[in-house]
């Protein structure tokens, strides 16, 4: 049979796999990096797997694309089950799939898996990988192979068998490791060989917590030892600006689960950062024609299930009961600005209407998933709702991309767009769905920019536009988010007049550029490292004294400068100078103002950085001068201003 291989046509004989017509249309170097095949349907195929002759197109799937690494991870999770059911009889095999960084797989065991027994998995796996064992596809009546793996003992495996609809199931070996998978798998494990398992962790049986604890192994493998030697340095990198290590060290902030879980405690320091940076986006959106509100904490149920909130989102809120009432702590603020909205009568003069909020709000997050301030049950949005009428929509849309981009220059993060769409369980009408995505649409492709199409991904009221950021060491986080809903001002009946006098329905705009402030200053941290721009620095200038004789006038200079506008503090403990300066390097202060004999005599300070670069004498005034300089720089590069004062 004929199939086209990358564009050749080769002839395929009969009973040929789909690696056979690979070999025929591929150089030997391109056939032997294939670990799958793609068809001309978009279908993952095995190398091992009969040619469909319907098949009319085929080209290989390697580890140096995304779903080719996908692959080869998942199946070197097969290849750590099998080396971890050979070292440890008994042990009953749950789940193994391929995450973004690796892998994982779940284990019913006596005792938790540590991290000492790592490097005796690992030295299991690379002898099933050099024995190049084959990956064996099999397919089975679903009863038969749930049978199958209650005669082995894999209760687990036999549960999810008989969750599945299909009559049958397919099933694959490698040596004596059998496991229920939908495939493809690589070829063999000999092409298992830049791998590390990282680390143990404890994961519930379908993540419920009333279900047994299972303990997890997590992996990660790359299609080359460069690959994987490149991603463990990023991951060093990666321990080295953890936030929670950082917040530590810098004094910014805390945690306490034991009292507080997914709650942070804010230091001086730390709290001197986020009332920089609110103070910043509370003066950028007033200058960007916001009005500043704020609601209240709780809400009666009512409120909660007239928005959609309490049949779609319950499950993530906290209920409180009040004199015989329920009332819901808000998870989001867009019913308290609807009811800001709702008023008063608005003319189609007044909008849009922009109202802005740093509001707290709480959100019920299982306890297995709190990290640090990535993931909280109590944070603060710097949240808005833009309710315009719906000739203005775009408009706003393109607004609220710049303000985004404007502030994701200014902290240097580079950005990718996704459009997210309508999910299943959602409210609204297909008209008005239609219309939300297709104003995101346009407003994106009318900026130029390039987006991706998450589909199912979007709010229950309405779909929208996520901005991931990518950080000073490649890694993604999701931060704005635009979102357009016709559906919400139906139910609270927002209203506007038109220039004909009759009452219209306007669309309103839900929209966090930032998004939670507790989730950004951690991604800020680790962004930084630490070692935040001078403008937002929690402490700009430490001044540091060489002998107790300069301990006045240093007093002094700190007074000098704070009256400048200039966040200073001092030390002047009898301590050797050089220790003092490498505490306020370690301390990541943006300028150490070292002052002797000579600086005391000339009224002045010598300015090192927190680099170690020296800048030299200057005088009071003019190291205030260039503190703010810096500070200003940023703004001044994106067409932004900052005040000091």
């Amino acid at each position: 049979m004929q199939v086209s291989v990358e564009g050749t046509m080769v002839d395929a004989p009969q009973g040929a796999t789909v690696g056979d017509a690979l070999r025929l249309g591929l150089s030997g170097k391109r056939f032997r990096a294939a670990l799958a095949a793609r068809a001309d349907t978009g279908a993952l195929l095995d190398l091992a797997a009969p040619l469909d002759e319907r098949t009319r197109s085929l080209s290989p799937v390697t580890a140096d694309e995304p779903e080719g690494l996908q692959l080869l991870r998942h199946s070197t999770s097969h290849v750590m089950a099998a080396a971890v059911q050979k070292l440890f009889p008994g042990v009953k095999v749950t789940i193994g799939p391929a995450i973004d960084s690796g892998f994982y797989y779940d284990f019913d065991t006596p005792r938790p898996f540590t991290l000492d027994d790592l490097p005796a998995i690992e030295a299991e796996m690379r002898r099933l990988a050099g024995a190049d064992l084959p990956f064996e596809r099999s397919v089975m009546p679903r009863a038969e192979a749930a049978a199958l793996f209650r005669d082995r003992g894999e209760s687990y495996k036999a549960e999810i068998i008989e969750g599945i609809e299909a009559d049958s199931v397919s099933l694959y070996r490698c040596g004596d490791f059998l496991d229920l998978c939908r495939g493809p798998h690589i070829p063999r494990t000999g092409l298992v060989r830049a791998f590390k398992l990282l680390s143990v962790a404890g994961a519930y049986w379908r993540g419920d917590e009333k279900n047994p604890m299972l303990s997890r192994i997590y992996g990660t493998a790359f299609g080359d030892e460069k690959a994987l030697r490149d991603h463990l340095d990023r991951l060093e990198e990666a321990k080295r600006r953890d936030h929670r290590k950082l917040g530590r060290e810098l004094d910014l902030f805390t945690f306490h689960e034991d009292v507080a879980p997914g709650m942070s405690f804010w230091l001086p320091k730390g709290m001197m950062l986020r009332t920089i940076l609110e103070d910043f986006l509370r003066r950028e959106h007033l200058k960007r024609g916001y009005e500043l509100v704020q609601g209240p904490q709780i809400l009666r149920r009512e409120l909660w299930e007239r928005s959609g909130h309490y049949d779609h989102y319950r499950e993530n809120m906290y209920f409180t009961e009040i004199e015989g009432d329920v009332h819901g702590v808000k998870p989001m603020n867009c019913v308290g600005h609807m009811l800001m909205y709702g008023q008063r009568l608005h003319s189609y003069r007044d909008l849009p209407v922009r109202l802005f909020e740093l509001g707290v709000v709480h959100r019920h997050e299982k306890s297995g998933v709190l990290h640090g301030l990535l993931r909280v049950r109590q944070f603060t949005q710097d949240d808005a709702h833009i309710i315009c009428a719906p000739e203005q929509l775009e408009d706003e849309i393109l607004s609220v991309m710049h303000l985004s981009s404007d502030l994701m220059d200014l902290f240097g993060f580079s950005y990718k767009i996704f459009i997210s769409t309508r999910p299943k369980d959602s409210i609204g009408s297909d008209e008005d769905w239609e219309r939300a995505t297709g104003a995101l649409i346009h407003a994106v492709e009318k900026e130029g920019k390039s987006y991706r199409i998450n589909e199912g991904d979007g709010a229950f009221y309405g779909p929208k536009i996520d901005i991931k950021v990518t950080d000073a060491i490649g890694r993604e986080w999701q931060l704005s988010t635009i979102q357009v809903d016709f559906t919400l001002p139906e139910r609270f009946d927002l209203v506007y007049v038109g220039q004909d006098g009759e009452r219209h329905r306007p669309v309103m705009v839900h929209r966090a550029i930032l998004g939670s402030l507790e989730r950004f200053i951690g991604v800020l941290t680790e962004h930084y490292a630490g070692a935040f721009p001078t403008w937002l620095a929690p402490v700009q200038a430490r001044l540091l004294n060489v002998t107790d004789d300069q301990a006045a006038y240093v007093r002094g200079v700190k007074d000098r400068l704070n009256a400048l506008g200039i966040r200073a503090e001092s030390d002047v403990r009898n301590e050797k100078l050089g220790f003092k300066v490498r505490e306020a390097q370690l301390a990541r202060i943006p300028y150490i103002l070292v002052v002797g004999d000579r600086e005391v005599a000339d009224a002045g300070v010598n300015v090192r950085l927190r680099s170690g670069e020296t800048v030299g004498f200057r005088t009071v005034d003019d190291a205030a001068a260039l503190i703010r300089a810096d500070g200003e720089e940023p703004f001044k590069r994106g067409g932004m201003s900052y005040s000091f004062a």
